[in-house]
């Protein structure tokens, strides 16, 4: 039956669609295909998901050959939540991508676009779905090198440093994930992580398995762009395309962190990462000033997706925060704002896509007055806001709400208090934006640029709005299946 083989189709499916992008060379064509693989992928995920719902974990051996020997792709409850927001996020935004993509990058290039587009949706799901760890690092690094590419690919010549920048640092935090996983393998004999995580108690305390701890956490670290190793992602989102920014910002970081909960509770175990290596305070210490670097660090921005950007650096530190706790609860408002946080970043940087479009540019300055020209995709922006400030009814608000109740049950009322205090920082850089576009005089003149964008591209665009909103209101998805993904990390059974 097909459907046993759901788990490998999740990888192949991209992978297969990358080439034909390229070997059909047509806009048009390669549009079409990436559409169509978006959304197979995305079905494949979904019943991935409800068949783990139901049935439990999922073991896809590659070959024939039975793990620990061979490579095993295994879904669990926790990876194919991950699955459903990153399938279904590319599906979105490779409809928006149609007419952005036309606009911003080189006619000739855009071929290529697709394929690489492909590419990286493959890397991801592959880091997402598979049960080896260097077999996650092969694909860790198909999606890196693909978003280096991404980047570059734009007409602004600034993506070319700022994607070597990327390059540069990604490269390092690959290097200290490939030595970890050296020196775990040298310790334990195995690759896979179900053994691994075995075999690591019979070596705990040892030093080379310390040493291995430390590499992975930085090397995790740097690509889930924690302060203070977060340099390069304002400039890779500030000057890729748009769909570029919305695709990364909206995945990247997210399975990052999913390879972080992946390896610091499945792997290594709560016992080594936050008792014997005491992952909690460095956690909470780095979350909260990611927390606080990130949104003050956007108040003063006056490019709205350099704005966004910092605003990422802060909401990563919201799901690392979560962590720090090692609770149900805890890891119940990371997960949670894992998928609320990709929701909200995809809509806001579509909104400004919809800006960028029109104007060509993302400054602050530019957009005076543009509310009554772009009344739809300002509204979308105010509303995608309201719900990265975690404003009641969206589902900005479930996840801070798990956060703030996390850290009254650990007793850390302090804690509390900074994210309700950082949550008014938001307010100010969103309400910045907000007063430019509705309540200042326009700097062009009121001919100029005036309609909305396309249809293609404000559809989408509100589907993520309204998923915010449903979201925010039904939460029998994510708060159904975040508590249970949570208690599978911490192997609380039954």
């Amino acid at each position: 039956m097909i459907s046993h083989h759901l788990p490998i189709l999740q990888v192949i499916v991209p992978l297969l669609a990358a080439p034909l992008c390229l070997l059909l060379y047509d806009r048009f064509l390669s549009w079409c295909i990436s559409l169509f693989a978006s959304g197979i992928a995305f079905l494949i995920a979904a019943l991935l998901l409800h068949q783990t719902l139901h049935t439990g974990v999922i073991s896809y051996e590659l070959g024939g050959w039975a793990a620990p020997w061979g490579i095993e792709y295994r879904v669990d409850i926790v990876n194919a939540f991950v699955l459903l927001i990153v399938t279904a996020i590319s599906s979105t935004i490779i409809v928006f991508a149609k007419e952005s993509v036309a606009q911003e990058i080189y006619a000739e290039r855009i071929p290529l676009f697709y394929a690489v587009y492909m590419l990286f949706l493959c890397g991801l799901l592959g880091v997402t779905v598979t049960g080896d760890v260097f077999n996650l690092f092969v694909f860790m690094e198909i999606s890196a090198l693909s978003s280096y590419t991404l980047i570059a690919i734009s007409e602004d010549r600034r993506a070319l440093t700022a994607s070597y920048q990327y390059l540069f640092l990604g490269t390092i935090g690959a290097s200290f994930i490939l030595i970890s996983i050296g020196l775990l393998y040298s310790m334990t004999g195995t690759l896979n992580m179900q053994d691994l995580a075995r075999r690591l108690p019979a070596v705990s305390g040892n030093r080379t398995v310390e040493s291995a701890f430390a590499f992975l956490t930085v090397g995790i670290s740097i690509k889930l762009a924690l302060v203070p190793l977060h340099l390069w992602l304002p400039n890779a989102y500030t000057y890729a395309p748009s769909v570029v920014s919305a695709f990364i910002a909206s995945t990247a970081t997210k399975v990052a962190f999913y390879v972080l909960l992946r390896f610091m509770f499945s792997v290594l175990g709560v016992t080594l990462s936050f008792q014997s290596m005491l992952l909690s305070g460095i956690f909470l210490a780095l979350g909260i000033a990611a927390i606080f670097v990130g949104s003050t660090a956007a108040i003063f921005q006056d490019n709205i997706k350099r704005m966004l950007a910092y605003s990422s650096i802060a909401q990563i530190g919201y799901m690392v925060l979560g962590v720090s706790f090692a609770t149900v609860t805890g890891l119940t408002a990371a997960l949670l704002h894992l998928f609320n946080h990709a929701l909200i970043k995809a809509a806001l940087f579509l909104a400004l896509g919809c800006i960028f479009y029109r104007f060509g540019s993302a400054s602050m300055n530019q957009i005076y007055g543009i509310g009554r020209r772009m009344p739809w995709t300002m509204t979308a922006f105010v509303i995608g806001g309201l719900s990265l400030i975690g404003v009641p009814l969206t589902v900005g608000f479930i996840s801070k709400w798990y956060l703030v109740l996390a850290a009254m049950e650990a007793g850390m009322w302090l804690v509390a208090a900074a994210i309700l205090a950082a949550s008014l920082l938001t307010v100010v850089y969103i309400w910045r934006v907000v007063e430019a576009a509705w309540f200042k005089v326009p700097v062009q003149s009121p001919t100029a640029n005036t309609g909305e964008v396309p249809l293609s591209m404000l559809l989408p665009t509100w589907a993520l709005i309204i998923a915010n909103r449903y979201f925010g209101i039904d939460t029998s998805l994510t708060v159904g299946v975040a508590p249970q993904a949570a208690e599978w990390l911490l192997g609380i059974t039954g």
